[in-house]
């Protein structure tokens, strides 16, 4: 499914629930309502696993960091991020 996601046109929503403090950066998951579930390494504090899930994200679509952004839940673990191309 990631590759479905991977695949669709921009831009693209998509809601991930973000598991912080975590070994390392990784998609865990893609839950039956299609919400991604993110392990990453960054805590949470100062923005800094939203930056990290960012980069990450912008990394496995092929887009540049700039094109990734939460546009809501920034202080949540449930998150809803915007991938333009």
């Amino acid at each position: 499914m990631l590759d479905e996601l991977k695949r669709a046109a921009r831009p693209l929503r998509i809601s991930v629930k973000v598991i912080p403090k975590s070994s390392r950066t990784e998609v865990v998951e893609i839950q039956a309502d299609g919400t991604l579930r993110v392990k990453v390494a960054a805590a949470p504090e100062k923005g800094r696993a939203n930056a990290a899930l960012c980069e990450f994200l912008a990394d496995e679509f092929g887009v540049a960091r700039s094109k990734v952004e939460v546009v809501a839940g920034h202080t949540s673990a449930r998150k809803i991020v915007m991938v333009r191309e």
